[in-house]
């Protein structure tokens, strides 16, 4: 997969290095010279220096053969332009838009803009949102018999509420981060679009869980 990511700050570096580990190919952008001194010596991607949004810019990054773009400057106007020119004009499948403003997150979000909020789990959200799905669960018991997970859930599960989640998936919802707020999940809570979702799930089915959510939804009634 190729990968084209706007800013070389903290989360975007970091990104950089995440999906340059996954084995994808990356560019970065950032109008910054000296932004790309983050960057580890074993960075192997290219530097692109220019303004994000700016079409000839995106084009020396590689845009028209990227299969995902992620606008994560320290300006919210220059990220969502940037996603929306990766969007509409360069068709990039998959875009995600770093946001500092929670309240402008819907408005994005109507535009098929998903954002993501400065929590302090932004890289691995941004991994997930570029179409990655971490193997790794967050907590288990001393027994080895239950996991605490993250799990990357279709957009078909959208609109799910917690306990139809856990009679369809096996799965119970431990808790979900909204737009940078934790929650925890009563019975009739519903999946909302961009949610990282965690769950309890017993150790032995987790592949297959992650899996089954990571799915389209087949039957939701």
């Amino acid at each position: 997969m190729r990968v084209v990511i706007m800013g070389c700050g903290r989360v975007g570096s970091s990104l950089a290095m995440a999906m340059q580990k996954r084995g994808h190919q990356v560019a970065i952008i950032d109008r910054d010279p000296t932004a790309f001194t983050r960057l580890p010596d074993d960075f192997a991607g290219e530097q692109i220096v220019g303004v994000g949004f700016d079409r000839d810019v995106l084009g020396r990054a590689g845009i028209e053969e990227a299969d995902a773009f992620a606008a994560v400057s320290s300006g919210d106007n220059s990220n969502i332009i940037a996603a929306r020119v990766a969007r509409e004009t360069f068709d990039v499948p998959r875009v995600v838009a770093r946001i500092y403003d929670a309240k402008r997150a819907q408005v994005y979000e109507r535009l098929g803009i998903p954002t993501v909020a400065t929590v302090p789990w932004t890289t691995e959200r941004f991994v997930s949102a570029l179409g990655e799905t971490s193997t790794t669960t967050e907590w288990r018991d001393p027994s080895g018999t239950i996991a605490i997970a993250q799990l990357d859930v279709h957009e078909s599960w959208i609109g799910i509420s917690s306990g139809k989640f856990q009679e369809l998936s096996g799965a119970r919802l431990a808790f979900l981060n909204r737009h940078g707020k934790p929650i925890l999940p009563e019975a009739k809570t519903v999946l909302q679009q961009d949610d990282i979702v965690f769950a309890s799930v017993r150790l032995d089915d987790l592949a297959a869980v992650r899996a089954l959510v990571a799915a389209p939804l087949a039957h939701a009634d």
